[in-house]
């Protein structure tokens, strides 16, 4: 069964910094693109990054470029959001996602496993 579990979410001040992980367990994904999406209360799903399996290539939301950066441990199975620079607009639900084998994808379709999501709210 296949399981992604984040953690790392809290109450940070306008200006801090989070890490967010996302440990997957029931299978290996170390081929896969993994993603980070976000969801405020009211809004839809949004792109956050995204990382191909060897970890050589990533993709992120222009709103968080130069301020967050994701990362993976194919050895522990576990993706990464660094978060600095946090804004009070980065307040929303983060969700790691599952994508496919090659495209550094950012649509919420186009991802078929999600973790449970983890807070992650900045206060001004």
């Amino acid at each position: 069964q296949v399981q992604l579990v984040e953690s790392g979410g809290g109450l940070v001040q306008a200006g801090g910094s989070l890490r967010l992980s996302c440990a997957a367990s029931g299978r290996t994904f170390s081929r896969n693109v993994m993603g980070w999406f976000r969801q405020a209360p009211g809004k839809e799903r949004e792109f956050v990054a995204a990382i191909i399996g060897s970890g050589s290539r990533t993709s992120y939301a222009d709103s968080v470029k130069e301020r967050f950066t994701i990362s993976r441990d194919n050895a522990r199975n576990t993706l990464y959001l660094q978060m600095m620079s946090l804004k009070p607009e980065d307040t929303a639900v983060y969700y790691c996602a599952v994508g496919p084998l090659i495209s550094l994808a950012k649509r919420p379709n186009e991802y078929n496993f999600w973790g449970q999501g983890t807070q992650v709210t900045v206060s001004e």
